[in-house]
């Protein structure tokens, strides 16, 4: 193993560490992105969207919708970190799905729910992709884009998001669609600014 290789090297309980940690920090952006009927991009946002259209859980609907991405990542991406990924996803519903059980927010600005979600998505999704690891359905996309054609995580996963986030419009207002995609902003900004091809890889 060559010293760059070995730098990158991540023993399985620190692996376990950032999946816990990075799908625990990414839950409670989406528990406050869902107090103030906002949505992000992504998977999550899909989800939040059937949430918001048929009152389904958002876990349940997140863990759904990100069925179809597996055989894809498997194949590009390598068994590992499609374990790793599952292992996110899994771990993302089952937190979206228990922490309004154990927190709740007496008033939550919607301003500021967009921006301390969107940091707190994107320092949870910085953890899994320096793991190996992802929460599936775009994030696999973008993450191989990056690894194989060196385009930037962030701005790619940015330009998805903002889209997804403006179909939101047929069930929500443009108040809470234009705070969602500051959210969807903040969020990528932080994955553009730290997570970039050549600073240590996802692959």
């Amino acid at each position: 193993m060559t010293s760059a290789a070995a730098a990158a090297h991540h023993w399985p309980h620190e692996d376990i560490q950032a999946l816990v940690t990075g799908t625990l920090f990414v839950a409670l952006g989406v528990v406050m992105f869902g107090q103030a009927g906002l949505l992000t991009g992504g998977t999550a946002g899909i989800a939040f969207l059937i949430r918001y259209a048929t009152g389904m859980d958002f876990g349940l609907a997140f863990f759904l919708v990100n069925l179809p991405f597996y055989l894809f990542a498997w194949r590009r991406m390598g068994a590992e970190f499609t374990l790793k990924t599952f292992a996110a996803v899994a771990l993302l519903s089952l937190f979206a799905h228990l922490l309004p059980r154990g927190i709740a927010f007496e008033y939550l600005s919607p301003v500021l729910s967009a921006v301390l979600g969107g940091l707190l998505c994107g320092a949870g999704m910085l953890m899994l992709f320096r793991h190996h690891a992802s929460l599936g359905g775009m994030n696999v996309v973008v993450l191989y884009l990056q690894e194989r054609m060196g385009w930037r995580a962030g701005k790619v996963q940015m330009a998805i998001d903002c889209l997804i986030v403006l179909g939101a419009l047929w069930v929500t207002d443009w108040r809470r669609v234009a705070l969602s995609v500051l959210g969807a902003v903040v969020l990528n900004m932080t994955l553009a600014v730290n997570h970039r091809p050549g600073r240590y890889m996802a692959v």
